[in-house]
């Protein structure tokens, strides 16, 4: 009798306008956050609206006018999927001014049941596609088509499998037992011993270099090294810095342009020459062309072997002293 729609309880009639009255009847639950302030009183349509036909008539409690505004929005919604339709008001960003009797609130339309079930249809078509592509796939696989049809049907794929583990473990159990290079370098002590003799005796290299003993610790520890090193580059600068000032002979060398022409026509003779040799012009260039020179050289020298050989074998015949008496 005191509730919202009791008999003995001030109200106040609000209005707002639908394009679609989804399912809402008169006696509606109209809710504020949730809470319920009033029920629909009337559901007509009104002539001169095309947009938003339907009118909804609201009685709300007065007790609850200060948290309804002006600005707030109606919506009607649905409890469940298919449950009752009812008015929603939302008050959380409205800033207008508290509602009177009379006023008509901005409404806002949320998607009903059709339009979820429309706008689901393509979803649904999608997936019964992808179900069916699905279907397909599973039933190459089982019938051994494709690489993971093969995969999974083809037993010769299982004894590569269990011959290369068989194998694994033959070459683990050799391996263990030290058996093959891998298996002596695991096994054998012999590689630890030698790892260790050696450093052993780097450490020992290194403790000799630490007190300066041999080559090596005397060019880390000897600071003669640093002195005559710091000396070369002092005397290295001071030789840059006189063949910059055109000092000695390199300096001269370097600024004289009169030299540098000089060498330039001789580099440039030499090529010339050069050529010319090439070309075989000249005494040196026949020299070096002429294969006549070559032959005759080459018959001279036989010819000098031959007659050295016949003085050795019969020196009387060519070395003979003839002695005369006047």
């Amino acid at each position: 009798m005191s509730g919202t729609a009791g008999l003995f309880t001030t109200k106040l009639t609000l209005y707002a306008y639908f394009d679609n009255a989804e399912g809402l009847l008169v006696g509606a639950p109209v809710n504020v956050q949730g809470v319920g302030v009033g029920n629909v009183k009337e559901i007509r349509v009104v002539p001169g609206r095309k947009l938003d036909p339907v009118q909804v008539t609201m009685k709300i409690n007065t007790k609850y006018q200060f948290f309804i505004r002006r600005d707030s929005t109606a919506t009607i919604k649905t409890a469940g999927v298919l449950g009752q339709s009812f008015i929603d008001l939302e008050s959380k960003n409205a800033v207008g001014n508290q509602v009177v009797s009379g006023d008509t609130l901005p409404s806002l339309n949320s998607p009903g049941l059709d339009d979820v079930v429309r706008s689901s249809q393509t979803t649904l078509q999608n997936m019964d596609i992808l179900i069916r592509r699905l279907d397909r796939i599973v039933a190459q696989v089982e019938s051994g088509q494709g690489s993971v049809g093969k995969l999974l049907n083809d037993p010769s794929l299982y004894n590569k499998a269990n011959a290369a583990v068989t194998e694994i473990q033959q070459l683990l159990a050799d391996v263990s037992s030290g058996k093959g290079s891998l298996g002596k370098l695991i096994s054998d002590d012999e590689l630890y011993r030698k790892v260790n003799d050696t450093v052993d005796k780097l450490d020992k290299v290194v403790s000799q270099i630490e007190r300066g003993e041999g080559s090596l610790g005397l060019f880390v520890k000897d600071p003669t090294l640093y002195h005559n090193a710091n000396q070369m580059v002092t005397k290295s600068n001071q030789l840059l810095e006189n063949i910059n000032a055109g000092k000695g002979a390199l300096g001269k060398f370097a600024h004289d342009e009169e030299f540098a022409k000089k060498l330039d026509n001789t580099v440039t003779r030499l090529s010339q020459l050069m050529d010319q040799l090439h070309a075989g012009e000249g005494t040196a260039g026949r020299f070096m062309k002429d294969p006549s020179i070559y032959n005759n050289t080459d018959q001279m020298l036989v010819e000098t072997r031959n007659l050295v050989k016949a003085i050795r074998e019969n020196p009387k015949k060519y070395l003979t002293i003839q002695l005369r008496v006047f």
